[in-house]
């Protein structure tokens, strides 16, 4: 006997009740790619790397970060993302310097150079999410933000 397909109205979009269309890490994914690819196809017009807008974004803040954290918070392994630390430091992006706290590690920090092409970036990035995001209310917003960092923290803590 030939399986039922259950739609279901999402918008003004029908969607499969399937598995797969009910399956919470599938519709991270999905919504990850949605809002992610739009942005990329920005930095690709400027010749920007995601990987350099991940990590160049994740240093805006000003302060050092070693590369284990920079890997965790870019996802990206830690062989990963040393390779494109190295690369961004070459390019005079960012630089290693030895942590004052602890001399056997060493911390990542933006350049000026660096912060120069990001400044811009972070702009057009918020100026991204507020277009993307328009049609909810700011509630909603801080409640799906909420939702998400805790599902984060949880996931993290289980790890």
């Amino acid at each position: 006997m030939p399986k039922t397909v259950v739609k279901e109205e999402v918008g003004d979009k029908a969607a499969d009740a399937s598995f797969i269309s009910d399956y919470l890490p599938y519709l991270l994914a999905h919504a990850s790619h949605l809002i992610s690819g739009q942005f990329h196809d920005q930095l690709r017009a400027r010749g920007i790397s995601v990987s350099t807008w991940r990590l160049l974004a994740t240093l805006s803040s000003g302060d050092g970060m070693t590369i284990g954290a920079l890997a965790r918070i870019g996802l990206y392994n830690q062989p990963t993302t040393t390779k494109i630390i190295d690369r961004l430091e070459e390019t005079g992006l960012v630089e290693r310097r030895q942590d004052e706290k602890d001399r056997r590690k060493a911390l990542v920090f933006i350049t000026a150079q660096g912060r120069a092409m990001v400044d811009d970036l972070l702009g057009e990035a918020k100026a991204h999410e507020a277009k993307v995001t328009a049609s909810y209310t700011p509630e909603e917003m801080a409640t799906l933000k909420r939702v998400l960092r805790t599902l984060i923290s949880r996931l993290e803590d289980d790890a």
